[in-house]
């Protein structure tokens, strides 16, 4: 697998599908990892930040203060849809290059953003609703390096919480879930 966005985009997006065509409606009530979200939510969330990233990769902005829309109907299979199109998105020639919409961010460090979120929340989905989940090895590279630089500034906007420790040898995924203030050991109750 190339270090290519989109190329890594596709691997947890559909590690993240198959988490999210595995809720069931009687979950959607559960709590997450992410205390402020139940799973109703956290995939709401994510639904929207797939579609916001993709007027990201093509250096429009995207609006992140317009509350999600509620999941109905078929929502897990146009989240679905959504993924391909924000793969594809990232494909597009020069979308990992300069800077991307109103935040001035570099387009890698953006797409990057786009890959945690996928990784991470997929990651809160499955403990939430009891299911497996094992990211991709080459996103944790990529996905850990990033986090670790936009850490302060997420924590300053409230959308990482405060780093909780982990053993000396705690792997990859562990430290990076740490470092967005999740326990990696949380469990559904």
């Amino acid at each position: 697998m190339s270090d290519k966005i989109s190329n890594m985009l596709e691997a947890a997006a559909d590690r993240t599908v198959t988490v999210v065509r595995g809720i069931t409606d009687e979950q959607l009530g559960a709590p997450t990892p992410c205390s402020e979200y139940d799973v109703r939510a956290l995939a709401a969330h994510l639904f929207q930040v797939v579609v916001n990233f993709q007027a990201l990769a093509a250096k429009k902005d995207a609006d992140f203060t317009v509350p999600p829309e509620p999941l109905e109907g078929a929502w897990r299979e146009r989240f679905a849809e959504e993924t391909v199109r924000l793969v594809e998105a990232w494909a597009v020639p020069g979308a990992d290059e300069g800077t991307t919409g109103a935040m001035g961010l570099p387009a890698r460090t953006v797409g990057a953003m786009v890959l945690g979120d996928l990784t991470v929340h997929g990651w809160d989905l499955a403990r939430a609703t009891g299911q497996p989940y094992e990211p991709a090895g080459v996103l944790l590279d990529v996905v850990g390096e990033e986090f670790r630089a936009l850490a302060p500034m997420g924590r300053e906007m409230g959308m990482f919480g405060e780093p909780v420790p982990v053993a000396e040898d705690a792997g990859p995924f562990e430290v990076l879930l740490a470092e967005t203030g999740r326990d990696p050991g949380w469990t559904r109750r």
